[in-house]
């Protein structure tokens, strides 16, 4: 491991923490979008990530929720079909807020990694002269 594949690793983290933290804060605001049954649902995002050789990790791509929602019985949206019916997201409030706290602490853990290495490369700076 190099002097400064700390910083690289860590750096990695934090894109992919960021990353994901914005497609929960997408699927948490639009968690009630509500369409006609004609359309799809809202489809949440999910972000597909893997390890990478070197070290660290790489958002590998993203995959979305099924299309078809469920179906909601809210006759006064005006959006409801003929029996009343509208189309809201399959999401699951519980699993998107847990996510979003796993997602939270690893960003502050990747962030206080890129913090350390950086106090440890200045004292090793200071050494030098």
């Amino acid at each position: 491991m190099g002097a400064f594949d700390a910083l690289g690793i860590a750096g990695s983290g934090l894109r992919t923490h960021q990353t994901w933290l914005d497609a929960l804060g997408s699927n948490i605001a639009n968690s009630n979008t509500m369409r006609a049954t004609t359309d799809n649902a809202f489809q949440a995002e999910m972000v597909m990530v893997s390890a990478r050789a070197a070290g660290g990790v790489e958002i590998t791509g993203s995959a979305l929720s099924d299309a078809e929602g469920l179906l909601v019985h809210d006759p006064s949206h005006p959006l409801a079909d003929a029996d009343g019916y509208v189309r809201a997201p399959a999401l699951d409030m519980a699993s998107q807020m847990s996510q979003l706290i796993m997602a939270q602490r690893g960003f502050q853990a990747s962030s206080q990694v890129v913090s350390f290495a950086q106090d440890t490369y200045t004292t090793a700076i200071g050494i030098g002269r």
